[in-house]
């Protein structure tokens, strides 16, 4: 673990509790083979050698990363550990394709999801399925290594210890991770091509926080679907649907590796010099769940207690915050780097450009959410409201995702008073498109330039 912020941006306070419990299971589980999992705290180039050199390993692997960061890193401790006479070998495990393996025709990378993943759904599905078991361990000699106590980390939340919450809704760890694969192949995928737009439903697989540590192999879960749905070709689509969001996470892997800033600058260049608001008091609203606008509340609440929001929300508040309050995409993505269990540099990043229409293949900028009919549409009955914004839950169907509209004796007798139990909209719908397009107005848009 490198908190100095040299080796990657420190992870948010949800993934370090997720990475507290990640890593106890799987200290756990060595345990059981006789082995101890060596915790250290530092400076990777520094630490790695040294704990090598102390248990006298002859080879080191590890699976590569293809952050700006990382990759010269790696290096440096590929080339400390070679000129030492260890072997050293990296590994394919965190992703489904290499960000150099898929290529345009001119050889090129993509910068377009769709003919990407068409190209890397190609490759992926040639692959012959398999099952791994637990691979043979050697306890090594860890005598003279000094081992880190897990709680001298403080990964955890103590004062106060907001975590609750999280414990309710996840396990982290291999057994979470296969239960809930399991559960999805059997309940969630048939259907997930409407159901994951419904907040309201359990229509995602919830396996994102689990992929990210490294808990369960993205290629596993692949071919998992796929012999499902060999096995029961009505499921064709909904398989398509499913196996693209993956896709999607290989999409947002290769723009970062192409493209080292695209964590932190917006991929168009035009849009760098957007006229982005400074409105703290906005931004505090937004990220507490208390914009006045029921589905942006409802998201932000569900977040904050569970550290995972459903996709369709992330879009829905993303477009809130950029648009409507016109805050700069990045003040978003580091509140979600932050609350978010499944955080990662590339998704994240990626997500958050697609809403601000600054990233590769985003949707256009002027593709501005209307918070009530996105509610109305994919959360008609409230349900997913209701639970997150319990001080509305008495409104009636047609008013639970427009409380501003419901006339005085129905906020009386639902027992919402607005300003007091329930805000009063921070920003009006139609000012803040408006003002959107505007700000949209003057930039100076070149559609050929784009990043090489």
């Amino acid at each position: 673990l490198d908190d100095s912020g040299t080796s990657g941006r420190p992870l948010g306070a949800a993934s370090r509790w997720w990475l507290h419990h990640s890593l106890s299971d799987l200290s756990t589980r060595f345990a059981k083979h006789g082995v101890t999992l060596i915790l250290r705290q530092g400076d990777p180039s520094v630490i790695v050698p040294e704990v090598v050199r102390q248990i006298g390993a002859k080879s080191v692997h590890w699976n590569r990363r293809y952050y700006a960061w990382s990759k010269p890193l790696d290096a440096t401790i590929k080339e400390v550990l070679t000129d030492a006479g260890i072997s050293v070998e990296s590994h394919k495990g965190n992703v489904l394709t290499e960000p150099w393996e898929i290529k345009t025709g001119s050889g090129g990378n993509f910068k377009v999801f769709t003919p990407f993943f068409r190209a890397a759904r190609s490759v992926c599905d040639t692959w012959a399925s398999f099952a791994v078991d637990i691979p043979y361990m050697t306890a090594a000699p860890t005598g003279a290594c000094r081992n880190d106590n897990l709680a001298d980390w403080q990964l955890l939340p103590t004062k106060p210890d907001w975590s609750g919450g999280l414990s309710n809704a996840w396990t982290p760890g291999e057994d979470g991770a296969k239960a809930n694969l399991d559960v999805f192949l059997a309940n969630g995928l048939s259907g997930y091509k409407e159901n994951r737009n419904m907040p309201a439903v359990e229509g995602t697989s919830r396996l994102s926080p689990h992929i990210h540590f490294g808990e369960i192999s993205v290629r596993r879960i692949w071919n998992a679907a796929r012999e499902k749905m060999a096995k029961e070709p009505q499921l064709a689509a909904d398989g398509h649907t499913f196996l693209s969001e993956l896709g999607w996470r290989e999409f947002s892997t290769q723009l970062i590796y192409y493209y080292e800033d695209f964590p932190d600058q917006s991929w168009k260049p035009e849009f760098r010099a957007f006229p982005w608001h400074v409105n703290p008091v906005g931004l505090t609203a937004w990220q507490k769940g208390h914009t006045g606008y029921p589905i942006v509340d409802a998201g932000m609440r569900q977040m904050w207690a569970t550290g995972w929001m459903h996709n369709r929300v992330r879009m829905i508040v993303a477009s809130f915050m950029i648009k409507h309050l016109l805050q700069d995409w990045r003040d978003g993505e580091a509140w979600f780097w932050d609350a978010l269990v499944d955080a990662d540099i590339a998704n994240n990043a990626a997500g958050w450009q697609w809403v601000a229409g600054s990233g590769a293949d985003a949707s256009p900028y002027f593709r501005i959410f209307n918070p009530m009919t996105q509610g109305e549409k994919f959360d008609p009955m409230g349900k997913y409201v209701r639970q997150w914004v319990p001080e509305i839950a008495r409104l009636p169907d047609r008013f639970v995702h427009r409380p501003f509209d419901a006339p005085h004796e129905i906020l009386q007798s639902s027992g919402v008073v607005l300003g007091q139990t329930y805000p009063h909209p921070i920003v009006d719908h139609a000012v803040g498109r408006q003002r959107a397009l505007d700000a949209l107005a003057s930039l100076k848009f070149k559609p050929e330039q784009v990043p090489a």
